[in-house]
């Protein structure tokens, strides 16, 4: 099989590592349209590159039978990520109503 780089690929990475960020793989194929059987494929492929990236970002996968702990982890991260990017919107609507301040309103 050849090594291909490229968006397809990325794609790929991206459904493996939210299987191991969420610890579903039947959920995330079943969203993605992709059939489990391809996405375990993808995850064998690409786990050891995507757990790498994560652990970069200080990311850690959730395991198949996650402990409290673990989901409030997952949980506060996901706030902070959430409140990070209302606060980006804020801005941005802030620039935009500067910029344009007769720019309609949502």
């Amino acid at each position: 099989m050849s090594k291909r780089r490229g968006p397809i690929e990325e794609v790929k990475k991206n459904y493996v590592r939210m299987a191991l960020e969420s610890g579903n793989m039947a959920f995330v194929a079943r969203k993605t349209g992709v059939s489990q059987s391809t996405l375990k494929a993808w995850v064998n492929l690409y786990r050891s590159e995507v757990e790498a990236e994560m652990e970069q970002e200080g990311v850690n996968p959730l395991s198949s039978s996650p402990s409290n702990n673990d989901l409030q982890k997952k949980y506060d991260q996901a706030m902070k990520l959430l409140g990070e990017k209302e606060l980006e919107v804020a801005m941005l609507r802030d620039m935009l109503k500067k910029k344009f301040p007769n720019f309609p309103r949502e």
